[in-house]
């Protein structure tokens, strides 16, 4: 039986030769112990592309938000983030079951928090609240198609935050996405945060884990938050070997992936326009609207899949596309016409 061809997330990516050979050959030391240098390799590489002192590799991009939320905060206080982010739409509730923390979400558009409302939420520890611990951000934002934050709209939460001697932390899991877009370095996206975490398991390829970056001083504070969740890993310098090929070889080849996904989002919105907002398109996943057919999203995903492709709604009435390297042009052109059949079904 012909495998489906996998639209759902870039996370099914799986590992280059180059990833595998790397892995057979590396060490193996003990890095919850005296550290492992394959992994301690990729803690400094991580660091020096997001212009941080340090990095912690850990095993998901969860885990890395997380462990920042604890480090941030010390389990006290109220984070802010936009109201459609991951870490408080996906992340099952560990910012108040783990964390601690109370957390408020704020209106914003293509996941980018309206400066008001952010402003207006600010608020001092008094006598009968612990006030404001930390301020999130996520870049690329999933929920909102893959929109890339504008760095002016970061250096804006930034400044607020550093007025009121609030940390920043963003969510950067598609953080070379984002910068490939940008046409910058991933370092000029992460001047506008105290800490950043970014995963080598989506678009570049590697088969596991994610990095937390920041200070000197946070990431030793984020070290014993590591162990308490379960994150420190014994003999991980093979996996931490593809996440350091992932970044060396992995990270301009996304702009292939945004091109396959803006290609995808043509032929779709050829098919009817309803379905995508070709201009909304920034990165390598693609909203598909199918509220206008009358049927809903799981509806739609049964009949991608009958035709051998797998997608995943996004809600009730919309889709998620996500491209990877593993997506090529044939595939697009596949989904495209599946959608054609789809759509003349309705």
């Amino acid at each position: 039986m012909k495998p489906l061809t996998d639209f759902r997330t870039d996370t099914v990516t799986r590992p280059t030769a180059e990833m595998l050979a790397a892995m057979q050959a590396a060490t193996q030391g003990d890095d919850s112990r005296d550290g492992d240098p394959t992994v301690i390799k990729l803690e400094a590489l991580a660091a020096a592309r997001t212009g941080k002192e340090a990095g912690l590799y850990m095993p998901s991009g969860t885990m890395t938000n997380l462990v920042a939320v604890l480090a941030h905060t010390s389990r006290a206080g109220e984070v802010l983030l936009e109201r459609g982010a991951h870490m408080l739409n996906t992340e099952l509730g560990g910012l108040a079951a783990v964390a601690g923390v109370f957390y408020k979400a704020i209106p914003g558009s293509r996941g980018a928090m309206d400066e008001a409302a952010l402003r207006e939420a600010v608020r001092p520890m008094t006598r009968n609240n612990f006030g404001t611990a930390l301020i999130c951000m996520e870049n690329t934002h999933n929920g909102a198609g893959g929109a890339v934050l504008p760095l002016a709209h970061m250096q804006m939460v930034y400044e607020l935050a550093r007025r009121h001697g609030i940390p920043v932390h963003t969510d950067g899991a598609r953080l070379f996405n984002a910068a490939v877009a940008l046409g910058v370095s991933a370092a000029e996206i992460a001047r506008h945060t105290d800490s950043v975490s970014f995963c080598v398991s989506k678009g570049l390829s590697a088969p596991i884990g994610s990095v937390l970056c920041g200070s000197r001083d946070f990431i030793e504070r984020a070290r014993p938050f590591r162990r308490m969740v379960g994150g420190n890993m014994r003999q991980a310098g093979s996996i931490a070997a593809a996440g350091i090929v992932a970044l060396e070889t992995m990270v301009d080849r996304l702009k292939d992936d945004h091109a396959t996904a803006r290609r995808l989002a043509a032929g779709l919105h050829g098919v009817n326009a309803t379905l995508v907002n070709q201009a909304e398109v920034e990165t390598n996943i693609v909203r598909v609207s199918v509220r206008a057919s009358g049927r809903n999203a799981t509806q739609w995903a049964e009949e991608f899949a009958q035709r051998g492709i797998a997608v995943s709604p996004a809600d009730s009435a919309s889709l998620r596309f996500v491209t990877h390297r593993h997506i090529s042009n044939n595939d697009v052109d596949a989904a495209v016409s599946a959608c054609t059949e789809i759509w003349r079904k309705r």
